[in-house]
């Protein structure tokens, strides 16, 4: 066991103003934006260059997403022993480190190696940068901060598509890592200035076991999903996993009910705020990220745009944040979360239940109304439930809580992308022959299902004898708009589930010390 030395200061010094700590975090926080929006535009490039496999190119993906997801909780923790200025600065250095070296490389799995090791780094970086805010703000203007903090994510949001198309179309798919080179060293160097040391209230013995019980329930959670759309919800190595969830988490609250020094501290869900807001956080993102998977395969593969035209089509939902989001911490402040997130996910199910009216042939307009809702929808939610997540942890929790909020939205949209794919696969499967009508029964078993499979994210094979291109184009268009329509569906109803519960909510606290407890 490690021990920690004694810490003499029980909060940190403020002497800097806290919108510098803002400033320097936000660097941060942006290079992992961009790099989560740019890789999936690199990735058709990265493939053709590396002869990388479609499994290949998954695991650039979902590599990242596991280290990250596994790996949060533990991080926040390592800051509120440690000191989250230092564990910030360190995820920002080894990111920024790794970016590098993933741009040098010309071996796909090198890469995803790297990918893993980049999302270890995300993961120390992301709870210390919401800690490190909860922390700098007094409570009562945590709201403005974490407004402001959800505009700089629109806007990361905003510019990554814009900025990805343009340095793989014209430079190249290295190029979008190396961008966190210079973005790393100037959120290194602001972190470095700006922001106060810090060292939490009680130092101790790291919680070895709970570290290893944890990540390995977050592993078998994770590793479930990702693989699910694969294996089928009901295969044997599915349920195995999920299985392994259940029993290791059970092991893990049990010895965290029993460590000196729990790793997550159960406490901490006693009050109803937070557990709520986690709650809430990871149905926002089931909703939202599941949606706009989907999303993206109607732009590309119905309307077959490019990337860069996909993202830019996707723009009023990622620039309204920049707008939305600030408001939403304005409006919290003034009225409470309670009514704000409730309002924020209505307009959110109304957004959803719009997108499920979408034609074939929809118009800019068509999906610009609906995305311009969910970014006035989506920042209430995201606003309000990071502040009742981190503002009612007390602060030597703080990094803790950072942690909980980050995994709560990995987890919910890899459980969203993962059941709607499910959910809009199905339904494609179940009407696909329809649209095909007597031309479907020339088609051999295996082939069928392989145009099913292509129909399930919009797209027709090419290749086909002119006569029946066009039918099976046809066929797989509006199968694919009859699942995304019904995926869009479920979202609606997860997101009045969710406006249901934030009426349960309460604010943040007030004061730095506040109890964890009711």
């Amino acid at each position: 066991m490690a021990q920690a030395l004694a810490a003499p200061p029980a909060s940190p010094t403020r002497e800097r103003s806290p919108w510098l700590t803002l400033v320097a975090v936000s660097l941060g926080v942006i290079m992992v934006m961009l790099d989560a929006t740019v890789v999936a535009i690199a990735n058709p490039v990265i493939g053709t260059e590396l002869h990388a496999s479609l499994a290949d190119l998954q695991w650039v993906t979902s590599g990242y997403l596991l280290a990250l997801a596994v790996f949060l909780i533990t991080a926040g923790k390592l800051g509120d022993l440690f000191g989250h200025k230092r564990v910030f600065l360190i995820g920002v250095a080894g990111f920024a480190l790794v970016s590098l070296a993933i741009g040098l490389t010309s071996s796909i799995s090198v890469l995803i190696a790297l990918r893993v090791l980049q999302g270890l780094f995300g993961a120390l970086l992301q709870p210390a940068a919401l800690a490190l805010l909860r922390l700098a703000f007094p409570g009562d203007r945590l709201n403005m901060a974490m407004g402001a903090w959800g505009g700089i994510i629109g806007l990361s949001s905003a510019a990554g598509p814009i900025v990805g198309g343009l340095l793989v179309e014209n430079v190249s798919w290295q190029s979008v890592f190396f961008i966190n080179v210079p973005v790393g060293v100037a959120a290194l160097a602001m972190g470095l200035w700006a922001l106060s040391g810090d060292r939490a209230k009680i130092f101790a013995r790291v919680d070895w076991l709970g570290v290893v019980l944890l990540s390995g329930t977050m592993f078998a959670l994770v590793w479930s999903i990702i693989k699910a759309p694969e294996w089928g919800w009901g295969n044997p190595k599915t349920l195995l996993f999920l299985g392994a969830f259940v029993l290791v988490g059970a092991v893990f609250v049990w010895w965290q009910g029993r460590a000196v020094e729990p790793l997550l501290p159960l406490t901490l869900f006693r009050n109803r705020s937070v557990a709520i807001g986690t709650t809430l956080m990871t149905l926002m993102a089931f909703s939202m990220f599941g949606a706009m998977f989907f999303i993206t395969f109607f732009f590309q593969g119905v309307h077959g745009l490019s990337p860069l035209e996909s993202g830019l089509r996707m723009l009023p939902m990622s620039a309204g944040m920049i707008v939305a989001s600030p408001i939403a911490g304005v409006l919290i402040g003034k009225i409470g979360p309670r009514i704000t997130i409730a309002s924020g996910m209505v307009i959110t199910a109304a957004a959803m239940f719009l997108m499920s009216r979408l034609s074939v042939d929809a118009a800019f307009v068509d999906s610009a109304v609906p995305f311009a809702l969910l970014a006035f929808g989506l920042s209430p939610v995201f606003v309000g439930a990071t502040e009742i997540i981190v503002g009612n942890a007390p602060e030597e929790l703080a990094g803790v809580a950072g942690g909980v909020q980050n995994s709560a939205m990995q987890v919910g949209g890899a459980l969203g992308t993962a059941v709607l794919g499910a959910i809009v696969a199905a339904k494609v499967s179940a009407v696909y022959a329809d649209y095909l009508g007597p031309l479907g029964r020339s088609f051999p078993p295996a082939q069928l299902e392989g145009l099913k499979d292509a129909a399930s994210v919009g797209m027709a094979p090419p290749g086909l004898p002119a006569q029946i291109s066009k039918v099976v184009t046809d066929a797989s268009h509006l199968s694919f708009m009859d699942g995304l329509h019904l995926g869009f569906l479920v979202s609606t109803g997860v997101a009045l589930l969710a406006a249901g519960l934030a009426l349960f909510v309460r604010a943040g606290r007030k004061s730095a010390g506040a109890p964890v407890m009711h």
